[in-house]
């Protein structure tokens, strides 16, 4: 059989760097065990990879969307929205008061410098246990 050029295949995949990269990924995948859509006639997978996409026996596009799929390091996952919670007021909006009368207005904790300072050398560090 003749040998398969790039024009045989610049039909299909209209950049000749991504018919390389499809190509090459197409081969991998050969290498690793997917099977044949056309007859290997003792060729080389790169060479099989290359007439798979001329013959059109396996799509572009697929080889494209696999590809990324490939090197994704964090796949997506379309999950539900969670559901609105309700925002939280702000110090402005709190100061203001409430927006329904109903609610009693709300209050913040304050603390001093000081108080913060004299709490955190009243805290003690956790033991060290020898799992660790």
């Amino acid at each position: 059989m003749a040998r398969v050029t790039v024009e045989d295949c610049i039909g299909k995949v209209d950049n000749r760097f991504d018919l390389v990269l499809l190509a090459s990924h197409r081969a991998r995948m050969i290498a690793s065990g997917s099977p044949l859509t056309i007859d290997r006639d003792n060729d080389k997978n790169p060479v099989v990879a290359l007439r798979e996409i001329a013959e059109q026996t396996v799509s572009p596009e697929d080889l494209k969307e696999d590809l990324i799929h490939s090197l994704q390091k964090y796949v997506e996952v379309d999950e539900p929205e969670p559901e609105a919670v309700p925002m939280v007021p702000s110090a402005a909006s709190a100061a203001a008061g409430p927006t329904d009368p109903s609610e009693p207005p709300v209050e913040f904790d304050r603390m001093s410098e000081e108080d913060l300072l004299k709490g955190l050398e009243g805290l003690v560090p956790p033991d060290r246990s020898d799992d660790y």
